[in-house]
Parts: C-alpha cells; structure tokens; sequence
C-alpha cells in the first residue's frame, strides 16, 4: 500500500507531465524485485491516464509514412499522426529498422503527455531477414530444441532492428491442405501441434523478456480458424465441442502455459459468432478458466469485419461488442480509438473493461523493459552485427537439413556419389533464389535465398548440366499479387529431355512458387502447378534415374510421381540456406530424419483426411463374398492417404522390436512403455520414434489413434537402444462435450513405430 501511494504521488504531482520521465523519477520502484512490483507500476500510471489516453493504449496502427521523413499532411495519415503526438496510439505494426523504430517512439515519448512508449509489432514467422524454413517445414523436423532456437534468432534479428513483439507462433491445427495458412503452423496433429507451440514460445521470448535479443510472441488464431469450411481463407468454422476441446485448443494451452504474452483471434466465425467477438472463446475459457494475463490482439481490421459478417450494425457496436468479448488491442481498423470513449461515456462500456484491457497492455511493456528505456531496441551497431551473422546462417542450416522428409527412395538411388557422375539438374525451380524463401518474408531481402543449383555446385566432384524446362511463372511474382502459371509454353523441353539422356541421373526441382501459400492462397486443386507435370512425365521417358525433389508450402496429390519415379525428397520451401541443406542430404552428409506433420492425400476429393480419424461404425474392408457397398469407403478412390502422417525415410534402416508394458495400472499411475530399436541399415541415423495410443472404450468416441509421445533418437549403424515413455493421465484423458478434462478406467492399445501406421502393439488396462 505504502509503494502505491509513493506512486500516485510520484505520478500525481505533476513531475512527469511535461515529458517521459518515469524512469528517473520512480528509479526506486522500478528496481523493486518484489513479485507485485509490476502490478504496482501498471495500477498507479492507471491513476492519472485519461479515459482518452487508456483508449489510446488499446489502438494499434499500422506504419504509414517514413517515419525520418517530413510529417503526413492531411488525409487518413495526419489523424494518425497527431493521435501518436497526442498519446491514443499504444502499438504500430510493420514499422522496421532502428532508425524508423527510433524515430516514431521518440514522437509519443517526447510529445504525448506521458510519454508511454510503443509496443512494435511484426509479423515474424519464420525468421526475419535470415530465414529458416516455414513453420510446417520445421514442424516436419520433430526436433524441438532446433524449433526453439530458429525462433530465438528470428527474434534476436528482429529485436535488433527494433521490433520487440511478433505475431507468432501459428499454433491452429488443420486438416485442409487447401487453406493456404497450413505453412504457418506445425500441422494437424494436437499433440505434435501443442510441444511445437511451447518450443516457438520459448525460443522467441526466452528466459529474460527484457532482454535485447527476446520479444513477446502471440499465440494466433485463436480459435478454430484452421478448420475454415472447404479450405477457404477467412471462410467460417463448424465444429463440434470435441473437436474444439480436444483438437483446436491443446496447442493454444500449451502456447499460454509457456508463457505467451499476448493472443490474437481469428477472421472466422465459430458457432455463429465472430471469433473477435466471442466471449465464450476469449472471455470464458482464455481469460478465465486459463487465467491468462496477457493481452488480446484483433486481427486486421477485423473488429469493423463484425459489421460485414452481419454480426454488428456499426462500427460503434462492433467496438462494443470486441471490447466487451475480451479484445484488448484493435489492428488497424480504428475502432476502439474512434468509438470507445463515447461508449463509455454513454454508459454502453463499463469502463473497468477498459482499464483491464489497458492494465494487460501496460503490464507487457514493462516486462519488455520499455519503460526503463524506450529505445532499447534502437541500437544500429547490434542491428549491423546480428542481423544475418554467420551464427544465425548456421542455424537455419541445421533447422533446414532436419526439415526434409525423404519419402521415397527406390534402389538406393540416394544419396548421390560425390565423383564420376553426369547430373542434370532441371525444373523451373532449380536456380530460383526467392521462391525458395517461402511466403511471410517481408523484412527478407527478395533473391536472397541460395538457390539449389548454387547448392549442388558447391559438390565439384559431378559434371553438373543446368536446364530449367519450363518457366513456373509468366511474369515476376510479388507477395500481394495473383501469380499467373506457364500453361503453354514447351520451348525449354527439349534442351531439357536431351541433357536428361545424356545424363546418369536427374535432378528435378518442382513444386510451388513460395507465394503459392500462406494467407489468401487457398487453392481447389494441389497437383503441380503449370505445366511442370508434363515435363515431369518427358524427362522420366527420357532418363528412370529420377529424383524428385519438391518445393511447396502444403501436401501435394502426388500419385503418378509416387509410382513411377523412384527418389522423392520434400524439401519444403527452407528459407535462406535452402540449397546448401538440399544438396547436403542429396549427398549424403547428413542423412534426412524428417516426418510428415500433415498427411498427403490420394485426391483433393478425401480431404480433410487425417489419422486420428473416429472408427464410424462401418469401418472394416469386407472380405470377398461380403456385401461390398454398405461400408466406409470411396468408390473411385482409396481411403487411405498417399503418404501418412509421421512419414519419413532415412538412408538407414530401423528395427522395432521388444514393445513392453505392464498390463494392468490404476488411474493415477504411470504407465511406463519401452521398445528395442536398431540401427539396421548402412549409415548413422537418426529416427523419430512415435506413440499412438487408442482408447476402446470411451463416453465420448475416441479416436483409432493419438499421438502421445515421441524421440527424436540417434544411432550409430549397428547401434540398438532401449527408447522408454512415460503415459500419465495428460495423455490418458481426453476433454467431454464441456470442456471438462475426464480419466477413464478402461483398455487401451499402444502402437509405437515409424509413423501413425505403426504395427507393433501391445494393450494394457486402467483400474480405478
């Protein structure tokens, strides 16, 4: 009490009204370690902010103007810029650079009456200027401490260009390949989804938030926005409370128990309402029975959206509504700023939803250490030094060679000899240096990324021979505009089918062009784009000795290249180091481990398809003399997927063998599971060993399998190892129709191998 009264008097008195200088004046309070010293700071500036200057707090902008340049002059960009002069901006967004960052904070610490500085935000994704590879590539690795520190040098990058808040991780899962947004997250499986999500939250923000390496991350979209109907972007969401419960939510918890500072909704409707207006989403469960204390973002503008769903009448009752559900920062669309003094002020909004909101807001600028110094971030020397180092061009290497899933490799074709042979290298895509990047690099330099060509040549021991085939494009792509795909011309063909002959094997790069994917960019058909199949099919008549290697953002139907050309390695879009991690799992020094994050479908026409589908009740292929219609099935297609979840090769082999567990254990128990595995093959290796379990029996239908553990296990060839997992009631116990987390005794399988298609099972029972 005697801090807070110190305070308010600090504050109260008049002393830090001219300009900021809260941090000299309150020095003492500052330094307080105490647990609520935080909270004492945020409630006693409440005290003396206007009902103006809290509104502002809750008012994100995005850049509009060269912030070192002259001022704005009228228009949209004037009222902006006198609403930073006059303290009602609290956040901007995809302002960059240490001189721009610098610049605009020293408008609202200088000018506005209390000097509260800016929160710079930026979408963040998969790196910022040195890029890793997309987020459902790295998920692709299953390696956890390599995610983690991919997130920590794109934060370490972008804090040292002034930005100290990202808008990442991606954590919704999806089961639709077609929803372009599927390269941003870490795939369908909750599980898998959930350690992911922790991972990206702690590379990001780090041990020390108010560290000059570490920014806030958000945990987005919250919720169900993955499951947008038919694939398409922005499209509503209709699931069910157990699909919410125990798909959709997991990895959102798993972000918030991590320590995620801030969420950020969806542009979706669930269950007929906005998911930004959605008190049940972010008012019930985030900020009560999760007990979050961070803050909540909007989307883009998409408070004011509520108006175009037919959700609110105008913009007035769609800040209202926002306000009232649990958003507490609006992106861009003015309407808080605009709308909410006037609602408070006419009684519509109590204005203690406004000081929660900003009290949040406040509370992650301090743990930022903005108020201690506002331009902390603004240090061009460290922008220089740690902005694409060698350090951090390492380390999206090895995240890059371990996102790579090697899905088919007959005849041992790979890995490549270093010396004595001819390669053709062709496709549209091999000398490409920018698709390669991936969508979602804003901050990147375009052309920056190494193409696989300059990777391959960096092997001189092979006669290499370059020809394109065909362009994917016909002209230059940008990320804002509708790509237009070669459907016609065939002119590079021939050059291309003449080296093929003449080689001893080919190297052919196809795919997607990175802009393919990522938000906008839903697409109804998932085969290669442009004409790259044909030329895929005359190379292949031309020379069997063919490998694949792809580009995309998303499972592709792959079904004439699974059957007839014998090598095919998914390569993702990888980022900057993109053909330096290619060539080397093409040759062998390093021996691809990665698995599928997503299942690959047979046809557009299964989707979704995922493995931890429900039974139904008419599961089983009936054996010949049965009745062959009445069944769960297609009758133009299989069911089952081209290539399964947790899918992936190795130029090794890997025997499981020995899978045990106790048959009996009471509810509160540990279940304790090992297996014997074996490094059979040729190489060292490393494999991702895979748990599924199946509860029989259930109140609530229970899915054929669930992932529920994993390891990522190195052997030496001829090394066996005894992998053991520990099953506790987290993993045993699913949520009900409420929400309401439940353990039952019952039967359970175990299945543990190379993917969710393992074989080797065992049972055991729980007792109550």
């Amino acid at each position: 009490m005697r801090k807070k009264l110190l305070l308010f008097l600090l504050l109260s008195s008049g002393i830090l009204l001219s300009s900021f200088s809260i941090k000299k004046d309150l020095k003492m309070i500052n330094n307080d370690s105490t647990k609520d010293s935080t909270d004492v700071k945020v409630d006693s500036l409440l005290t003396i902010m206007t009902l103006e200057e809290k509104v502002g707090q809750m008012n994100q902008y995005n850049g509009f103007w060269d912030v070192t340049g002259p001022s704005p002059e009228g228009g949209n960009a004037e009222k902006k810029y006198d609403d930073l002069r006059k303290g009602r901006v609290g956040s901007m967004l995809t302002v960059r650079g240490t001189d721009q960052v610098r610049a605009v904070q020293k408008i609202v610490v200088e000018e506005s009456r209390l000097g509260i500085p800016l929160i710079i935000g930026f979408d963040v994704i998969h790196g910022y200027k040195t890029l890793s590879p997309i987020p459902l590539a790295e998920a692709a690795s299953w390696d956890l401490e390599a995610i983690k520190k991919s997130a920590s040098v794109a934060a370490a990058e972008a804090a040292a260009s002034g930005i100290n808040w990202t808008f990442a991780p991606m954590v919704d899962i999806s089961r639709d390949p077609r929803w372009g947004r599927v390269m941003e997250g870490a795939g369908e499986d909750p599980f898998l989804g959930s350690a992911i999500a922790r991972a990206r939250v702690r590379g990001f923000q780090g041990d020390d938030l108010s560290a000059v390496n570490t920014i806030a991350a958000t945990a987005k979209h919250f919720a169900a926005y993955g499951f947008a109907e038919a694939g398409r972007e922005y499209n509503k969401a209709d699931i069910g409370t157990v699909t919410l419960h125990n798909i959709v939510l997991p990895p959102f918890k798993a972000a918030e128990e991590a320590g995620v500072k801030t969420f950020m909704n969806g542009f979706n409707e669930l269950n007929g309402i906005p998911v930004t207006g959605n008190e049940f989403l972010l008012g019930d469960i985030l900020k009560e029975k999760w007990n979050f204390e961070g803050f909540v973002i909007s989307d883009w503008a998409s408070i004011g959206e509520m108006v175009t769903h037919g959700y609110a009448k105008d913009m007035a009752h769609a800040a209202e509504i926002a306000v009232k559900a649990g958003v507490d920062m609006d992106m861009e669309s003015s309407s808080y700023v605009d709308e909410l003094v006037e609602l408070v002020k006419a009684g519509h909004v109590d204005e203690a939803l406004v000081d929660d909101a900003v009290r949040r807001i406040l509370r992650v600028k301090f743990e930022l250490g903005l108020f201690d110094d506002p331009y902390k971030y603004c240090d061009p020397e460290r922008e220089e030094t740690v902005i694409g180092s060698k350090e951090n061009q390492e380390a999206v290497l090895d995240i890059a060679k371990k996102s790579i899933v090697l899905l088919k490799n007959e005849n041992n074709l790979l890995p490549l000899k270093k010396t004595g042979q001819r390669i053709a290298v062709i496709g549209p895509l091999a000398d490409d240096n920018n698709s390669v990047l991936g969508s979602w690099r804003i901050a990147s330099e375009d052309n920056s990324g190494i193409s696989i060509l300059e990777g391959l040549k960096q092997y001189s021991g092979n006669e290499l021979l370059f020809e394109k085939g065909a362009e994917l494009l016909t002209k230059k792509p940008t990320f804002i505009n509708e790509l237009e795909f070669n459907t016609t011309d065939k002119s590079g063909f021939e050059k291309a089918i003449t080296v093929a002959k003449n080689s001893d094997v080919v190297i052919l790069v196809l795919g997607e062009h990175g802009f393919q994917s990522g938000e906008g960019r839903s697409r109804t058909a998932l085969d290669l784009p442009g004409i790259q199949q044909e030329l895929m099919e005359k190379i292949y008549e031309a020379n069997k000795n063919v490998i694949l290697v792809l580009n995309n953002g998303r499972p592709l139907v792959l079904n004439w290249a699974s059957e007839n050309i014998p090598a095919i390695v998914e390569a993702w879009h990888l980022g900057t180091q993109t053909g330096n991690a290619v060539a080397q799992v093409l040759y062998g020094d390093y021996n691809p481990s990665g698995k599928l994050p997503m299942t690959f479908p047979r046809s557009v026409g299964q989707i979704p398809i995922y493995y931890n589908h429900k039974n139904t009740g008419r599961p089983v292929d009936p054996q010949p003399g049965d009745n062959m219609v009445f069944w769960s099935h297609y009758i133009d297609e299989e069911s089952s997927p081209l290539y399964p979840f947790g899918f992936g090769l190795s130029y090794t082999s890997f025997n499981y063998s020995n899978l045990k567990v106790e048959n009996s254990f009471a509810v509160n128990e540990e279940v304790k599971v090992s297996v014997e595995l074996s490094n059979t093959g040729d190489y060292d290796g490393k494999e991702v060993v895979q748990l599924y379990i199946r509860d029989l029996f259930a109140k609530v239908v229970r899915p054929v399998r669930e992932l529920k553990g994993f390891q990522l296990v190195e052997l030496k060839k001829g090394e066996s190892k005894t992998v053991n997992f520990s099953l506790t009631e987290k993993e045993l116990g699913y949520y009900d129709q409420n929400g309401d987390f439940i353990v039952e005794p019952g039967d359970f399988e175990i299945f543990v191998g190379t993917n969710s298609n393992a074989s080797l099972k065992t049972t055991f029972s729980l007792q109550q």
